[in-house]
């Protein structure tokens, strides 16, 4: 049953490539309304018509009670929901469960890192396996050719990483502009919720001088979707299930009950240092059975399928090419 208010936030395409555009499902895997197409004042872009604040999310409302504008889900490619964020924050060690697989202390204060936006892809686009993360015999690169006579060779290549893995991710959006929020309004500046998958190239990340933000940023490392879920959709975002499973097999199964830090405290430390605007991603960490940690380790290939869950929110699942 939907709750009064409650939405489904889509970007999509429509038959013929067509420029993207604004909508809403129905429910979960439903059809789609064409809020474009209800709504032509609204903008295209999600972060823009998050920008809109409350008027934006009135129009939405009364183009989901409308009855018309509807789309078979079959005739549109679901995008990420927001496709343009001005930040996409990341927080590290963030479950209780994922820091005792490592055996590493709960952290005192949050971890914060990034991911640019050029990593951000739909619900069910591919994850490309870069060029940079795979090599066909480890422990052999190619020698470099010889230089001319006189010059000075370049310093030997490093092995190319291969080890990219899964982290399926509860992502708060962020729906009104603030700075220095208080834990006790934190929540007002959020707008919803997405699955998110922090994919990770863990030789980048945590050997290759601990590079976390290369390990995290390659192009297709953000899959997200597969629609903004507004708050007030959601229960209670600190006890959902949140699952991710590779070719069938499940990888992680853990509560966002686990988390360190909840939203209001990961906003209101956030915000100390940066300014939260509107379409800003929040990724609030992994549970644990993520690839790195298993005995012994297993890493994504291409043609592997990773599908991610969170209870109420949806499900991605993006192939690995």
């Amino acid at each position: 049953m939907r709750l009064p208010g409650a939405m489904r936030l889509v970007r999509f395409r429509g038959a013929g490539g067509a420029e993207p555009r604004l909508g809403l499902e129905e429910a979960a895997g439903g059809s789609l309304v064409d809020l474009s197409a209800a709504e032509p004042a609204l903008p295209r872009s999600m972060r823009a018509f998050l920008e809109s604040g409350q008027s934006g999310l009135a129009a939405a409302r009364r183009a989901l009670e409308s009855g018309r504008h509807r789309l078979p889900r079959g005739t549109v490619r679901l995008l990420a929901p927001v496709g343009d964020p001005e930040k996409v924050i990341c927080v590290g060690l963030n479950y209780r469960d994922h820091c005792l697989e490592q055996d590493v202390k709960i952290p005192r204060e949050p971890i914060i890192f990034s991911k640019f936006p050029s990593a951000i892809i739909g619900p069910f686009d591919d994850i490309v396996h870069p060029q940079e993360s795979s090599v066909s015999t480890p422990g052999t690169p190619t020698p470099p050719p010889r230089p001319p006579h006189g010059v000075r060779p370049l310093p030997a290549p490093r092995l190319l990483p291969q080890e990219v893995d899964w982290e399926v991710e509860l992502a708060a959006v962020i729906g009104k502009k603030g700075r220095h929020i208080e834990e006790s309004s934190a929540l007002d500046h959020v707008v919803g919720f997405m699955v998110a998958n922090d994919v990770s190239a863990r030789d980048w990340q945590m050997r290759n001088g601990r590079q976390w933000l290369l390990g995290k940023t390659f192009d297709t490392f953000c899959p997200l979707g597969p629609a903004l879920v507004t708050k007030d959709a959601v229960a209670d975002v600190h006890n959902l299930s949140i699952r991710c499973s590779v070719n069938g097999r499940l990888m992680q199964d853990s509560s966002t009950s686990q988390l360190v830090f909840r939203l209001p405290k990961l906003i209101a430390w956030v915000s100390r240092f940066v300014t939260l605007v509107p379409g800003d991603i929040l990724l609030t960490g992994t549970p644990p059975g993520v690839g790195a940690f298993r005995k012994p380790p297993v890493f994504l290939k291409r043609g592997d399928e990773v599908q991610c869950e969170i209870e109420e929110l949806g499900t991605i699942c993006n192939k690995v090419v």
